[in-house]
């Protein structure tokens, strides 16, 4: 009977049965049930590959991985061949491809030849932003999301990116005013509130953010990108428990996406739980394999945990205890090396201009690891690397003069220690090893700069009697003859505060990464 209703309505059974999955899935996503809500988004969207709404919806809440994306548009092969003509059918998988994750590894920009003809579409344009946006090439984005907000105002799509884009390059004027245009206009769409929380966030104020980003979510429960930025303002003050309860939210909304995950991994970083910060990268890791901001804290975390290592491995009392956590130690490192070279390649594909600012931790982190292993060199060629992206960076400085002391150059060793504390005046790291170091290269120097001859030793004073002592002047009373001293060795205490790897990428990640469906 409904078959004959619907055919004589001029409605296929196949769009009937696609809008009844897709109605279905929506009432289970709204009972927070989201196996079958995905399930039935995926069958709405198989029996009728033109149900556009049942695939954002998939990708808009972030439903799938990575893996689980490119499993459904291979399952959508079949289906897309039967229902569409054979040009059609190119041009639609195509378009699904553009909206799929793009944040799980960078990868180039590119128009499919199929989708020429839709080269100014501001959809397929806002989609190639968002391709340079996790790119880390922040000001390519923000010209083709400007460019896209000047012919459409209120483009839904590239409203979000947009706003991330503003807080990367901190035009807070332009999202100020931005912020409140939408709450004119939109004073119901949590797009609106969670503009405004981005401007509190980025001019510092947290605790007002904090109340446009829980409007926001109030509006929209599901709305992920305001439950990690809910989490980022109480990160930035510190507060470890309560942003990693907004991550945890944040992942239950967005079962397919890492960030949440991530996140939580940082934040037990920063209270220096490292091996509980390393699960939850690992579980990132899975989600995203190929993605640098996760196998950069993958690496951070592997130094810390070698760097606790060191510790137990120094105050161990037998030989053979201490020796096998030396290896234990060693093996730590080389393994976070190892993530973090995978990590630099995988930017590289993209090849030297994808080195942007964001990774320059990265490559101070990859000296920190080399120092460690002993290739000097190696550490200073990772080093400079870093200067050419952040010029202005007094922990590079220090951390080049503390290989050039390692390395016996203490000349070099004074001269970047002086550079580090004419950017960073406050930086006690590089005033304790500039002292340090001239003390050691004054040992070095030869008293006479030139002299080819040895200086000829003093002959022996004949020994001063009590009575002679007491009458040489500014000698003390029963002071004995000065002694030569050794300068003190490096203590544990320096090499860890120069081994502060910087794990706030994520910062990565800032809310850098945060936009999932805008995003």
């Amino acid at each position: 009977m409904m078959d004959e209703e619907s055919e004589q309505a001029g409605i296929s059974i196949q769009n009937v049965e696609s809008s009844i999955c897709l109605l279905r899935g929506q009432i289970y996503e709204a009972m927070e049930n989201w196996v079958l809500a995905t399930e039935n988004y995926r069958e709405a969207l198989r029996r009728d590959v033109y149900c556009f709404e049942a695939f954002e919806l998939l990708m808009k809440h972030q439903m799938l991985t990575a893996e689980e994306e490119k499993e459904l548009m291979r399952s959508l092969h079949v289906p897309l061949n039967q229902q569409c003509p054979e040009e059609e059918a190119d041009t639609l998988k195509n378009l699904y491809l553009l909206v799929l994750k793009k944040y799980d590894r960078p990868s180039e920009s590119s128009m499919p030849k199929c989708l020429a003809s839709l080269a100014t579409n501001l959809d397929v344009v806002t989609n190639q932003a968002e391709r340079h946006y996790y790119n880390c090439d922040f000001r390519t984005c923000y010209k083709i999301t400007t460019d896209v907000l000047n012919k459409d105002p209120y483009h839904a799509a590239c409203l979000p990116l947009h706003i991330a884009v503003l807080v990367e390059v901190k035009k807070s004027n332009e999202l100020f005013y931005l912020a409140h245009k939408l709450v004119d206009l939109y004073p119901n769409k949590p797009i609106a509130w969670f503009a405004v929380g981005c401007y509190y966030y980025l001019v510092g104020k947290n605790e007002p953010a904090r109340r446009f980003f829980s409007k926001a979510t109030t509006l929209d429960r599901l709305y992920g990108p305001a439950w990690l930025a809910f989490g980022h303002s109480f990160a930035a003050e510190g507060e470890h428990d309560q942003a990693m309860a907004a991550y945890f939210k944040a992942s239950q909304v967005m079962k397919g996406c890492h960030l949440p995950l991530l996140f939580v991994g940082l934040e037990h970083g920063q209270t220096k739980n490292f091996r509980l910060a390393e699960k939850f990268f690992s579980q990132a890791l899975a989600i995203a394999p190929n993605d640098p901001f996760v196998l950069h804290e993958m690496g951070v975390a592997a130094f810390h945990n070698a760097t606790n290592a060191a510790n137990a491995a120094i105050s161990g009392n037998s030989e053979a205890d201490v020796n096998e956590r030396k290896k234990e130690l060693i093996r730590s490192w080389e393994t976070a090396a190892k993530y973090f070279t995978d990590a630099l390649n995988i930017v590289q594909t993209m090849g030297p201009h994808a080195l942007t600012e964001k990774w320059e931790s990265l490559l101070n982190n990859m000296g920190h690891v080399s120092r460690k292993l002993k290739k000097y060199e190696q550490a200073l060629d990772f080093h400079r690397q870093a200067l050419v992206l952040c010029p202005q960076n007094s922990s590079t400085f220090s951390a080049m003069g503390y290989v050039y002391s390692l390395m016996g150059n203490f000349s070099m060793a004074i001269d970047y220690f002086h550079k580090a504390l004419g950017v960073g005046r406050d930086d006690t790291f590089s005033v304790t090893m500039l002292a340090h170091a001239i003390e050691q290269y004054i040992c070095e120097m030869s008293p006479c700069e030139g002299a080819d001859t040895p200086i000829p030793e003093l002959m022996d004073a004949p020994l001063l009697t009590k009575e002679h002592e007491s009458s040489v002047p500014g000698t003390p009373r029963d002071t004995p003859v000065t002694e030569l001293i050794e300068a003190p060795l490096l203590t544990m205490e320096m090499e860890n505060s120069l081994n502060t790897t910087k794990d706030d990428t994520s910062s990565s990640i800032d809310i850098e990464v945060e936009m999932e469906d805008n995003d």
